[in-house]
């Protein structure tokens, strides 16, 4: 199969999800092997999409370099990923990706208008060469090779609206658009004061996100289980950032962007690629990085929390 990117750019503009400001984005062809990456307009700072460029996973996936970072990258990923898009540069102008309806569905949508064009190098997909676990208790993930890739995740909250819900799914670039590309982030009405303080979701909204009151969804749900599909959506944005299709089976209960990004790291050295990484992954800034560096080289770190938007 050969690699894609787009025919023609195109861009689009709306608020960030977390910083509440007004960002644009403008989606370019690139050329092959190029893979994903962010250009930051105010500084011409390049940013790979790549594990390495990670920055912070608290709540959004951010990357960064020099001191330059783009937040909530995980659903322009996804739809790129959902496509079939291998390269591709994205300038931004703002500290975030717009977060539009709260889905991938928006970018799906400009992806398609600027249509997809083949290119002449080969798409190279990851094959797992052995399974890999992160996480703990209740919240962690494990991926084992597989033919194909497919996604089995289990979402448990006590939460009446949300519950247990469970699906396993083998993307197609259909069923990703119909299915999993629309299902919104959510939120809990209870935390919103909190997260603001601490300078998240200050664009969230009831058009941007579905928020949980004590009882139940403030806005109308778009599937019975869309928290689930959109958690699979985060992990397909996040799993994005490894360059490459994966061959393996992912399965997660109660992850979060934390969790997504310790699996993609995990992945990363299981298959030598971080030896390929022109750039040495960055301090990870969390206090706890510093016990867990000996876990994580084997590939099993302790699950972070569970991220609600």
């Amino acid at each position: 199969m050969r690699q894609h990117t787009i025919r023609k750019p195109v861009g689009i503009e709306g608020i960030g999800l977390h910083s509440g400001k007004v960002a644009r984005v403008t989606l370019s062809p690139a050329p092959p092997d190029a893979g994903v990456a962010f250009k930051v307009r105010s500084t011409g700072e390049r940013i790979a999409a790549r594990p390495e460029s990670v920055v912070n996973s608290h709540y959004a996936t951010t990357v960064g370099a020099n001191g330059t970072r783009i937040q909530t990258v995980e659903h322009l990923m996804a739809a790129v990923a959902g496509l079939g898009i291998d390269n591709l540069d994205i300038e931004v102008d703002g500290p975030e990706i717009p977060a539009l309806d709260g889905s991938a569905k928006p970018f799906v949508a400009l992806l398609a208008l600027a249509g997809l064009a083949q290119q002449s190098a080969r798409r190279r997909p990851l094959a797992l060469p052995c399974p890999l676990r992160v996480g703990s208790s209740g919240r962690w993930m494990q991926i084992v090779p597989s033919e194909t890739f497919r996604i089995s995740y289990t979402l448990d909250n006590d939460h009446p609206a949300i519950g247990t819900q469970v699906l396993s799914w083998a993307p197609t670039e259909r069923s990703f658009v119909e299915e999993f590309a629309p299902a919104r982030t959510y939120g809990f009405l209870k935390d919103l004061g909190l997260m603001r303080k601490n300078g998240l979701a200050r664009g969230g909204s009831l058009d941007n996100a579905i928020v949980l009151g004590n009882r139940g969804a403030l806005n109308g749900l778009r599937y019975r289980d869309e928290f689930v599909r959109h958690k699979i959506l985060d992990l397909i944005g996040d799993l994005a950032l490894l360059g490459r299709p994966l061959r393996a089976h992912v399965i997660a209960r109660n992850g979060g962007h934390a969790l997504n990004i310790e699996l993609v790291l995990a992945i990363q050295r299981a298959v030598g690629l971080e030896r390929r990484a022109a750039v040495a992954v960055p301090a990870r800034a969390d206090a706890a990085a510093a016990s867990t560096d000996a876990a994580r080289r084997d590939g099993f770190v302790p699950a972070p929390g569970l991220a609600a938007i």
